[in-house]
């Protein structure tokens, strides 16, 4: 089979289309023939060798986590799904299995004709038939994501709301679940981003190095290092609130305030929802990429702005 890898440690430049042989599923697993994946930045990173002491991998290794396709071959012991399903969700490569939660969903690598998942995860759903195969590629990170801060975050109406890195992925999945919420919501973009991000609905929009205004209820970061939030954290008015998706892990010393709540949102179990309620969510695609260009596009992914996700269909 067609599969992008990584040879060894090194940025997307070095990844390259390569011959594999097509995984096979064991006890528990489904065999799946993707038609589209979607890029996220763990596709980069972990390749990248930044995580190599806590998630070391082998090479050649096939990045990708996001996915449609279709079943086509179960274990003997697979009941939920048959040769023949649509399905779409998220799995992480099996090098990560010590941060996949205790429900793990793990994968032999989404960027490739064929991939191998585990079956009894809430991570993955049969594909309802209204979503297209690429939309359903590009909402499950984000849209787990999404779902997870709103659950947490509880955003009320008349609430102020900032969003940095709103042109994201996750930022423009939850612009919308935002707006519906009647909050307020700033996001952070680029001037060429603003009509887009106020259609998804935001009501300002500011540049990423433009003053936050003050006194804001809550604070979204989709983006930024944990430990480079102090400039957000004086944004939030005494007693609100401050989540962040990325690392690492916060601590009050990074911000210099213990009078907001600062927390991490990682939904490691799908305790705010699986994939199911994930479909019901509306992605934005920057672009396609057929999986010849699979490189091309993570390396756009890497070094180019980039407003929602990049798709690679796979024929």
């Amino acid at each position: 089979m067609k599969a992008v890898t990584a040879p060894d440690y090194g940025p997307p430049e070095s990844f390259m289309l390569s011959d594999l042989p097509a995984p096979e599923a064991g006890p528990g697993q489904i065999l799946v023939r993707i038609t589209a994946a979607s890029i996220n930045p763990g596709d980069i990173v972990i390749p990248s060798g930044a995580y190599r002491a806590q998630t070391p991998l082998t090479f050649p290794h096939v990045p990708g986590n996001d996915f449609a396709g279709t079943v086509t071959a179960v274990a003997p012991d697979v009941t939920t799904y048959a040769p023949g399903d649509e399905i779409f969700g998220h799995a992480v490569p099996r090098a990560l299995r010590a941060l996949a939660g205790d429900k793990p969903s793990m994968t032999t690598g989404a960027l490739a004709e064929y991939a191998v998942f585990e079956a009894g995860t809430p991570f993955i759903t049969h594909r309802p038939a209204d979503l297209s195969p690429v939309d359903a590629a590009a909402l499950p990170t984000v849209g787990l994501t999404a779902r997870a801060l709103m659950a947490t975050a509880q955003p009320r109406a008349g609430e102020s709301v900032l969003v940095i890195g709103a042109t994201g992925g996750v930022g423009t999945t939850i612009l919308p679940l935002l707006a519906d919420s009647s909050a307020r919501v700033v996001a952070t973009g680029h001037p060429s981003d603003e009509k887009l991000l106020r259609t998804l609905g935001a009501d300002q929009v500011i540049g990423y190095d433009d003053p936050y205004p003050d006194r804001m209820d809550l604070a979204l970061n989709l983006v930024l290092p944990t430990d480079q939030l102090g400039r957000a954290a004086d944004a939030i008015r005494p007693g609100g609130r401050l989540f962040t998706i990325t690392f690492p892990p916060p601590r009050t010393d990074m911000i210099g305030r213990d009078d907001i709540r600062f927390e991490l949102v990682l939904d490691l179990n799908g305790e705010f929802g699986g994939m199911a309620e994930v479909a019901a969510l509306t992605p934005t695609i920057a672009a396609t990429y057929p999986l010849d260009q699979a490189v091309q596009a993570l390396t756009d992914f890497a070094h180019h702005h980039t407003v929602g996700k990049l798709v690679v269909t796979i024929p």
